[in-house]
């Protein structure tokens, strides 16, 4: 029996997909091999690797000017990616940091080895329950760029809009959103996302750069992080990810054959409804984000104690409702619920949390 996960990543994925992929483990489409198998320069995976490409600006609508290739490290290694290939040319960038949770935290950190890096916001007064307010006078005129993490996975936040910084490039980590609502490309500069809450297994990351902000790298920026490279190389510069690539392509195919990412984002909207709406009219379970930034996909929500946290986590497993603990630095419980979890995996959450709530009153 499949049950509903709810973890934050690596998380569920469509059955569809799942079927699929199963169906052409041992022999994809004829060939007798696996992809697993398989040469990345051969025809076949070379076909998947451009289908990967081509469905996903179809689904982003991601416009010609911007490049878009699948590398590995996870949006972990973006974080020395975006201050190493947004440099200028010199071993000095200027980068504006928005902190507003643990992996912007983290982002800012590591960028700070290669530059002259500035904390303009965060959220941390009020644990990250909250975004703060933006304007563009805020950032500094000659930055190089501004970073933002879009969705926050552990503290269940996110950006109602993208920000705006006028001529300076936007960089996001949409990890954990990328895909499930729409997004205008255009007003960012650079978007990574890992790949392993709505696209695929972990193992490839996608990035999204506009054209005009490739080949600035820092001097050392290693070959293997700079994205003019991966361009180049069409994301083959070196072995690629091959089997979590071949996922990511039949996940977007399925999500253009369910009507697209406003299809989705529509879905997503009425998951998150239905379990924020439970919440609040619930005298034993609570919500700590200030109701405008909840996010669409990570709900965190506690009860009156950790003792009955830590039981209603282990409970809600015995119902088939796994991986519902809340990240160490939140404690309680958090919800994943992103693409490809089922308005029923929903109900049958709020349906237990009902029962939970009146038999520990």
């Amino acid at each position: 029996m499949r049950v509903y996960n709810f973890s934050a990543g690596p998380s569920m994925l469509p059955l569809e997909v799942l079927e699929k992929v199963q169906a052409g483990l041992i022999d994809y489409e004829g060939t007798g091999m696996s992809v697993m198998e398989m040469s990345h320069r051969s025809k076949p995976y070379e076909k998947i690797n451009a289908d990967a490409e081509a469905l996903l600006r179809e689904l982003m609508n991601i416009p010609d000017d911007y490049s878009v290739i699948f590398v590995q490290g996870g949006a972990s290694m973006q974080f020395e990616a975006v201050p190493l290939n947004l440099a200028h040319g010199s071993t000095e960038t200027k980068g504006d940091y928005v902190v507003t949770g643990n992996f912007s935290g983290k982002a800012y950190k590591e960028a700070k080895k290669y530059g002259d890096m500035v904390e303009v916001a965060s959220s941390k007064d009020r644990n990250f329950t909250y975004i703060p307010a933006l304007s563009r006078d805020m950032f500094r005129k000659d930055a190089d760029y501004v970073h933002i993490c879009y969705n926050n996975t552990i503290f269940g936040t996110r950006y109602t809009e993208a920000p705006d910084t006028g001529d300076i490039p936007l960089v996001a980590d949409l990890s954990s959103c990328i895909l499930s609502q729409e997004f205008d490309v255009k007003k960012f500069g650079v978007i990574y996302a890992g790949a392993q809450k709505n696209v695929a297994p972990a193992g490839v990351t996608i990035v999204i750069v506009r054209n005009d902000l490739l080949g600035k790298e820092n001097p050392y920026c290693p070959t293997m992080m700079k994205w003019a490279t991966q361009v180049e190389n069409k994301s083959l510069y070196n072995t690629p990810p091959a089997f979590v690539t071949y996922v990511a392509t039949e996940v977007f195919r399925y999500l253009k054959s369910i009507g697209g990412v406003k299809a989705i984002q529509k879905i997503n909207e009425e998951k998150a409804a239905m379990l924020y709406d439970f919440i609040d009219n619930s005298s034993f379970f609570k919500n700590p984000v200030e109701h405008e930034f909840r996010s669409l996909m990570n709900v965190t929500f506690t009860s009156p104690s950790p003792e009955l946290d830590a039981k209603f986590v282990a409970e809600a497993a015995q119902n088939g409702l796994v991986s519902i603990k809340g990240h160490r630095l939140v404690g309680g419980m958090r919800a994943s619920i992103y693409n490809a979890m089922p308005v029923e995996g929903i109900k049958k959450l709020i349906e237990f949390m009902a029962k939970f709530e009146k038999e520990n009153k």
